[in-house]
């Protein structure tokens, strides 16, 4: 059956995307490449939520290893209930990312709606500038400018939360398929399984 290399195809893409998410999650931590606004927590809640890190990090690590390890339609030495018991527990491995894609995803929103937390010409102080506009001020580029330091954060955080929204809706929809995927892969392997002539 190809149920077990369609997992693996989806486990290997799931493993580039993880990867890619704790990347993206770490870079955060470091606007401009300077380490002093982490250690001084002047950075936004939504940063230090590790979304990317553990949700779409971590999380997705786990069904990814799972699929990636499926090299046979089989477990326990029988081909034919084997199967339906690897692929019937791949997806649970799939509920535990969707879990993890869809804690990124809901956090990375949230860091995109209310912005950077920086410091403003007009306070004099560390703020969310941006919390009142709702995300309007995605599109209000004139007003990027109100954060002094971390110099750039607006676009260091719109780009950084956004592709962290994209990669955690891309890894959503990858173990969404494979639960899809492993039922069916199950399903076959039960039907296959009673017309054996051994007991499973």
């Amino acid at each position: 059956m190809c149920f077990g290399r369609c997992a693996r195809c989806v486990g290997y893409k799931l493993l580039i995307l993880a990867l890619l998410c704790i990347v993206a999650n770490i870079l955060l931590y470091f606007p401009n490449g300077e380490t002093r606004f982490a250690s001084e927590h002047h950075l936004s809640k939504y940063v230090e939520c590790l979304h990317g890190i553990l949700g779409g990090g971590f999380l997705v690590l786990i069904p990814a290893a799972v699929f990636i390890g499926l090299h046979n339609d089989d477990c326990c030495g029988h081909e034919g209930c084997g199967k339906s018991c690897v692929m019937l527990s791949s997806v649970l491995a799939a509920f535990v990312g969707i879990l993890g894609s869809g804690y990124c995803i809901i956090i990375s929103a949230l860091g995109l709606s209310q912005g950077p937390y920086c410091l403003t010409h007009l306070e004099r102080n560390w703020i969310y500038p941006f919390t009142d506009s709702s995300g309007g001020y995605l599109f209000e580029y004139n007003k990027w400018s109100d954060c002094q330091e971390p110099q750039n954060i607006v676009q260091w955080n719109i780009t950084l939360f956004s592709i962290l929204l994209v990669l955690g809706g891309i890894e959503f929809i990858l173990c969404f398929i494979q639960i899809i995927n492993g039922i069916l892969g199950g399903l076959c392997g039960l039907c296959c399984s009673h017309e054996e002539t051994y007991v499973c």
